[in-house]
């Protein structure tokens, strides 16, 4: 199955506590790319984007408190085409549940996902960015007729 990724990407935008400034500064830097795609955000990192861009910014609740789920429920709907999420390896989280599960989506469900600037760098500058392209969909009918057997 295929699920097609238009021109205008839908962009989830993440960081962590102490990535914020680092995902900021990066949008900023990449503002006039950016503001030609749809842009979602969890919490204060959505606040912060829309002020910083001066661009519309959909705001989901802060992460801990169910955006991170809010995300994932948009991933499994297919509304989401790339995540840039800055989190935090050397802190621990009282959510790391709910990150670990989003990122899980993200590769379940073919989604591109940058989790650090390098790679974000490379996805805003891909050809493919501004392009359609036809995202493969796993086909997990195996494991739903599995579990209706059970």
């Amino acid at each position: 199955m295929k699920s097609q990724a238009n021109q205008a990407k839908r962009i989830a935008l993440v960081a962590h506590d102490k990535k914020k400034r680092d995902l900021v500064d990066w949008a900023y830097y990449n503002r006039e790319l950016l503001s030609k795609h749809q842009l979602v955000a969890t919490g204060t990192t959505g606040t912060l984007l829309e002020e910083r861009l001066d661009v519309p910014v959909k705001k989901l609740l802060s992460g801990p408190l169910g955006g991170d789920q809010q995300l994932g429920a948009m991933i499994a709907e297919g509304k989401i085409d790339v995540i840039v999420f800055f989190w935090d390896p050397l802190e621990s989280h009282a959510h790391d549940s709910d990150v670990k599960a989003l990122i899980r989506l993200a590769v379940a469900w073919n989604i591109i996902i940058a989790c650090n600037r390098t790679t974000a760098d490379f996805i805003l500058t891909s050809p493919l960015l501004e392009s359609n392209y036809n995202i493969m969909e796993p086909d997990f009918s195996m494991y739903e007729n599995r579990m209706l057997k059970q």
